[in-house]
């Protein structure tokens, strides 16, 4: 369970986070890996070479390092969530990139410099499922991409086949599809910011019992749709910051709507799906702010402050208890 947004200043910066929900345990870390990086694929040993560095949260175990979300050094910046049910991995063919699910933001933050660079290059490319030392399965994964213009897609791989799908509200969750979620939008065009003061049935007036009844059906759950929904209409509808400081408050108010506490969504092995943590990029700066489940003092880093290195850095774990 996780929910994105990307989101622009008047400037048009572009900003782009995601709650990081998960009944798992994790321990998520800030990563900066250095442009020209040599690394090699979980699923066919070859090594690459990253053309870019980027900034990223993520979590080392066993050996495996893998990542969540990061940005890198041309703003390109990118998310992995779940998407059970959908995700359908191909197995190792001729004529193709062969790229493990895990490995997939590493490589796309280290080659991709815009959501174009994206699609060109994933017209040769198959992802392939890999256990993780951390669920012990192939998560089925989907993910979502943007860049300093603003553009956003999602990429997702199903019995379809692998799909980069224009994503032109800027919002993402879990299954189904995310077709399907632009679809379902429609069964909300009525919620509105205003509303009616008086209605008649016959001759019996109607009126509201206050303010937010035009918000009457928006759905308040933290199922994937419902969490879809109600970020885009947020999202959609709330004044467009005039600039950074006002637009990564905005980021963080929007996710409080979806931000998970224990104990609310429990999971059929009985542990808690709840949001580990939230954080925002700004595109234009490479600068991460995130926040925890045990802190919600908003942290900064910054990738400039590390684009020298030649070798990659651990910050840290993210999880400060207060």
């Amino acid at each position: 369970m996780c929910t994105a947004i990307t989101f622009q200043t008047m400037q048009e910066e572009n900003f782009f986070g995601r709650t990081m929900d998960f009944s798992h345990p994790i321990e998520p870390g800030v990563y900066v890996i250095p442009k020209n990086y040599e690394w090699y694929s979980l699923a066919t040993r070859k090594k690459y070479i990253d053309n870019y560095s980027f900034i990223s949260i993520g979590q080392e175990t066993d050996g495996m390092l893998g990542f969540f979300d990061g940005v890198n050094e041309r703003g390109f910046a990118a998310a992995v969530l779940y998407f059970a049910g959908y995700a359908y991995y191909d197995l190792p063919t001729s004529g193709k990139e062969q790229i493990a699910s895990l490995d997939f933001l590493h490589y796309i933050l280290g080659r991709c410099g815009s959501v174009d660079d994206l699609r060109d290059l994933l017209k040769n490319i198959r992802i392939m499922g890999i256990e993780d030392p951390v669920t012990k399965t192939a998560a089925p994964l989907h993910w979502i991409a943007t860049d300093r213009s603003g553009k956003s897609v999602v990429i997702e791989q199903t019995k379809r086949g692998l799909e980069v799908i224009d994503n032109p509200i800027g919002v993402m969750a879990n299954s189904p599809d995310f077709n399907w979620h632009m679809t379902n939008l429609r069964n909300y065009m009525n919620v509105s910011t205003s509303q009616q003061n008086e209605v008649y049935w016959e001759n019996v007036s109607l009126t509201p019992f206050g303010q937010g009844a035009g918000t009457l059906g928006l759905p308040g759950g933290f199922t994937s749709p419902e969490r879809f929904v109600r970020t885009a209409f947020l999202k959609t509808h709330v004044p467009v910051p005039e600039n950074r400081s006002e637009a990564l408050m905005t980021c963080f108010h929007i996710m409080n709507s979806v931000f998970i506490p224990k104990g609310i969504v429990l999971t059929d092995r009985g542990t808690d799906d709840y949001t580990k943590y939230v954080a925002f990029i700004n595109t234009n700066t490479c600068e991460y702010f995130f926040k925890t489940y045990e802190n919600n003092q908003i942290i900064k880093v910054s990738l400039w402050d590390y684009i020298h290195t030649r070798k990659p850095i651990f910050l840290g774990s993210i999880v400060f208890p207060v």
